[in-house]
């Protein structure tokens, strides 16, 4: 219980992340007189600076309302799975966690009631209640297991919340690439080389940043 959390919270980041763009989108008009390229390339500036806004704002919003919805705004349908999941298995531990909790708070009231040692009157009402092993074990264990699994409530509603927070990051960043071109033609490729001079074979890294085609 310790380190699930955090291993949850790592592949929950790992997976959900976008590649980084490389480089804008660039649209030559050579074949256009110049004053109509100019509004052109105006208009699409404009659109690049407000499109990307508005669609990371849908999408924040519609995932802030309902998870997953902002990944399917984005066409990105395979990440809702992984929303649910991560959310899903967050609140059913939140939920495992306050039936344990209450259960080791009943056994810990019922063995102090039931104690001659730390009441005047003793009601072993509630004791008889409790399963064996909350008879076996002394009440100063019983508290400790109930204030540690209060902890892991804490825990559970702050990763419930961070995952949440997350899909909400994902699908605005997500919605932000959209106009990002990310195509093959910029990576780094790694590719053999021969160096003439010296007569031998090597590895050569080289990495495109894109090509203007004319039309």
């Amino acid at each position: 219980m310790k380190y699930f959390f955090p291993i949850l919270f790592f592949l929950f980041a790992i997976v959900c992340s976008s590649p980084l763009p490389a480089q804008e989108k660039v649209n030559n008009t050579d074949s256009v007189p110049e004053q109509t390229a100019r509004k052109k390339d105006s208009i699409k500036s404009t659109d690049s600076v407000t499109s990307p806004v508005n669609h990371a704002r849908k999408a924040a919003l519609r995932s802030a309302i309902l998870p997953g919805w902002g990944q399917a705004y984005n066409k990105k349908y395979w990440k809702i799975p992984i929303v649910y999941a991560a959310l899903g298995t967050t609140g059913y531990i939140f939920a495992d966690n306050i039936k344990t909790y209450r259960e080791y708070r009943f056994a810990y009231a019922a063995r102090i009631k039931a104690d001659p040692n730390y009441t005047r009157t003793p009601d072993s009402t509630d004791y008889n209640k409790l399963k064996q092993i909350y008879k076996i074990i002394s009440p100063e264990s019983i508290k400790s297991a109930r204030d540690e699994f209060r902890r892991y409530i804490d825990y559970s509603v702050l990763f419930f919340i961070v995952f949440w927070g997350l899909n909400v990051v994902d699908a605005t960043v997500d919605a932000h690439l959209r106009e990002f071109d990310i195509s093959p033609d910029l990576s780094l490729k790694i590719k053999p080389s021969v160096n003439p001079q010296w007569n031998t074979a090597g590895v050569s890294l080289v990495f495109n940043i894109g090509k203007n085609h004319s039309k």
